[in-house]
């Protein structure tokens, strides 16, 4: 294959993306297939020779649609959406052409500096202050691991880069049991380790206790630890959790830790000036994560740090040598020294087109739809004979259960088997419960109301 083999292949593959997004509604959105079925028809061994781009293209029409799971199905109603708008494909598909590695301002300026702009626009998006820089990872994952691992280093004075952990303080870092396992990862991967994770108790609103949270750090200090850092939780993924941030960081601050806000999902909804309460104080942290592809329609992967002060994480994370420097350019802006890898990929391009092609309004209007239209599902969830609703709606995330168990499952199985639509499930309370999160980019009211729809034929026909 040549460009001009691709300059035609893309014409294809525009038109069958086109009719792709036009017939999800016609496809069950998760995959009715069982594992190994699409490996089976995958050959064993790769070609000698080259193959026609019609064999290829035949192939990957025939064997990877019915394989997936759809996660731009309007109603695709499970984990977090990744939504990918149309402006946010074509941003990458310019990307790709492009294919720019921005490791260094001077392997792409254009990379660097655009993502620095939207770093910008989206602070101002988001209601924080002007003093916030920051940068673009690929997941959340990745961001909160960058800020443990800066939190190691500031407790140690940054020894451990140099003389590693051993013989070094026990460190401790503080969260509570309803942020993301993104934070298990990160202790473990930082070597602090899971049982340094103090997980504080929360309140009846699934709220960290700042109290608790004040006495684990003094106990921990007089026990000989070392404290490093607290983690806060802004829409926790399993049924949406909001810590009291302002309470939480004057604890932090008090005992002189920084503080890590984890809003991967929920951060998108402060575009709305109406939800900013639930993380009131936030512009306090030293560091905060949102990812735009979970609710602002910019495709996976986007992940944006907020960063009050990015030198203790350049610090942390930057290394230097000779190959990478930009002679005569020593304070330029090397994104590549605030994150974990030393490649990156054109991430900004897609909030650059998503942001102009919606604009902040018409964003806004889809998380507010999502938001309402969540409440509206749950209501008529409530109506349904047998349905607990088990943890009220965070913005577009609510849960719900039958009276056992057992029979929550089995309703969960039926309802992904039957494909209309797709849920998934936690554990709240001791109980297994079915959770419904609102958030798929091009999804409407009447497919939202799909939900009751299908949970009561399906609770009908169980009887």
């Amino acid at each position: 294959m040549d460009h001009d083999d691709l300059r035609h292949w893309s014409k294809i593959a525009a038109d069958w993306a086109h009719n792709y997004h036009a017939t999800l509604r016609n496809r069950p959105v998760r995959a009715p297939l069982a594992p190994g079925a699409i490996a089976a028809q995958l050959p064993e061994a790769p070609p000698e020779h080259p193959e026609s781009p019609e064999a290829i293209f035949a192939d990957f029409a025939r064997i990877i649609p019915p394989g997936l799971t759809h996660w731009q199905h309007p109603r695709f109603f499970a984990y977090f959406p990744a939504n990918a708008s149309p402006a946010s494909m074509l941003a990458e598909q310019l990307a790709n052409a492009i294919a720019a590695q921005g490791m260094l301002w001077q392997t792409s300026p254009a990379v660097t500096e655009v993502e620095q702009v939207m770093i910008r626009w989206l602070a101002q998006a988001l209601g924080l202050p002007a003093t916030f820089t920051g940068t673009i990872h690929d997941s959340a994952t990745t961001a909160t691991l960058s800020a443990i691992l800066t939190m190691r280093e500031q407790a140690l004075g940054w020894a451990g880069l140099q003389n590693g952990l051993s013989a070094l303080p026990r460190l401790r870092l503080y969260a509570s049991a309803e942020t993301h396992s993104s934070v298990d990862k990160g202790a473990r991967i930082a070597g602090i380790g899971q049982e340094n994770l103090v997980k504080i108790p929360t309140d009846s609103h699934l709220s960290l206790q700042p109290g608790a949270l004040a006495a684990a750090i003094a106990a921990d200090r007089a026990a000989g630890f070392l404290p490093a850092g607290v983690i806060l939780c802004a829409g926790g993924t399993s049924v949406g959790a909001f810590d009291r941030i302002a309470d939480s960081i004057a604890v932090a601050k008090a005992a002189g830790l920084p503080v890590h806000v984890d809003a991967a999902w929920a951060g998108s909804a402060m575009i709305c000036p109406e939800f900013r309460p639930l993380w009131a104080g936030v512009e306090g942290a030293d560091s905060i994560v949102f990812n735009p592809h979970k609710w602002m329609g910019a495709q996976f992967d986007c992940a944006v740090q907020f960063l009050a002060d990015p030198g203790p994480q350049i610090r942390t994370l930057g290394l230097r040598p000779t190959y990478l420097e930009t002679a005569g350019r020593e304070e330029i802006t090397n994104f590549n020294e605030w994150t974990v890898p030393l490649g990156r990929r054109f991430r900004a391009l897609k909030l650059w087109f998503t942001l102009r092609a919606y604009g902040l309004s018409g964003l806004r209007a889809r998380v507010r739809n999502h938001v309402a239209w969540a409440r509206q599902a749950r209501d008529a969830l409530a109506r349904l004979p047998g349905i607990t609703i088990t943890t009220e709606p965070a913005l577009s995330l609510f849960t719900f259960a039958l009276a056992s168990d057992t029979e929550t499952e089995a309703l969960l199985t039926r309802i992904n088997d039957d494909g209309r639509i797709y849920l998934t499930q936690t554990r709240h309370a001791g109980r297994f419960v079915i959770r419904v999160q609102v958030g798929q980019f091009d999804c409407t009211e009447a497919d939202v109301r799909t939900i009751p729809q299908v949970v009561g034929e399906l609770m009908g026909r169980a009887k």
